[in-house]
């Protein structure tokens, strides 16, 4: 309890400084500048603070996980001690009875609500281009190509959710920098396209999260994705993607197509 009242008001100050700053300096946005790092995965309370969900919640037979992996030779890449896992099983179809009521085939996660003294914490993405994701796809391959990355805003419809695909560059279980520009997201609404597109708010951004979405595809199976951070970042950050004896280049989805 005592924790969670730490990061109430941490969250809280967080806003008081900034707000501050704004006034001061005489400005609505942050500047652009170098990467900025939102969200980590590294500690037991930052697992915590991730909420999942899948078809299984429901009536389906998929399931869906979020902890904390401690593995050396998973980790020792990045140099980290520990990072993030969403894993689980993929299942399409669901318990006998429930054909006809729910939709099966999926999996999710994402940062669970910030609450301040002045409502939840956002995040202001407006100075930059690109929104990144330091991940490591595991499990069965046939899964591989069945994530998607989720923003939520406080925008006026909640329940908007703008989606893109994940493209992954590397199929082997090791760590890489997956870059997606934000003006390539997708208004979806209940899990379909919306009729009507338009711009993201990426100055009051809400949540962040990926999902898995076998029953869009068929794939069945496995799933296993490490993640470490999620960050924002410009076109001249992208050149400290991940680089080491295992690593050679970066992975940027840009505009590719599946």
């Amino acid at each position: 309890m005592a924790s969670h009242l730490r990061a109430y008001f941490q969250r809280s100050a967080q806003v008081i400084t900034k707000t501050l700053s704004d006034i001061v300096l005489m400005k609505g946005a942050d500047p652009v500048g170098k990467a900025r790092t939102v969200f980590t995965f590294n500690t037991q309370a930052e697992i915590d603070s991730v909420a999942t969900g899948c078809d299984g919640d429901n009536g389906g037979l998929s399931t869906a996980h979020f902890t904390l992996n401690t593995q050396p030779a998973v980790n020792h890449p990045i140099r980290k001690a520990a990072t993030g896992m969403f894993w689980g099983e993929m299942r399409i179809k669901v318990k006998p009875g429930m054909e006809d009521k729910i939709r099966g085939g999926w999996a999710g996660f994402r940062n669970k609500n910030r609450p301040t003294m002045f409502g939840n914490l956002l995040d202001d993405a407006s100075g930059y281009d690109y929104l990144a994701l330091r991940l490591r796809a595991g499990g069965d391959p046939v899964t591989h190509n069945s994530y998607f990355v989720n923003v939520q805003t406080a925008g006026p419809i909640q329940t908007d959710l703008w989606q893109h695909r994940l493209y992954f560059r590397r199929g082997d279980n090791k760590w890489e920098d997956v870059f997606v520009p934000f003006r390539s997201f997708v208004r979806t609404n209940a899990g379909e396209m919306a009729e009507f597109q338009i711009e993201m708010m990426t100055e009051n951004i809400k949540s962040v999260g990926v999902s898995i979405l076998g029953g869009n595809s068929g794939v069945e199976g496995k799933y296993e994705l490490g993640i470490d951070s999620v960050r924002f970042v410009n076109e001249e950050d992208m050149a400290e993607s991940i680089e080491d004896e295992e690593i050679s280049e970066k992975s940027s989805i840009g505009e590719k197509q599946p």
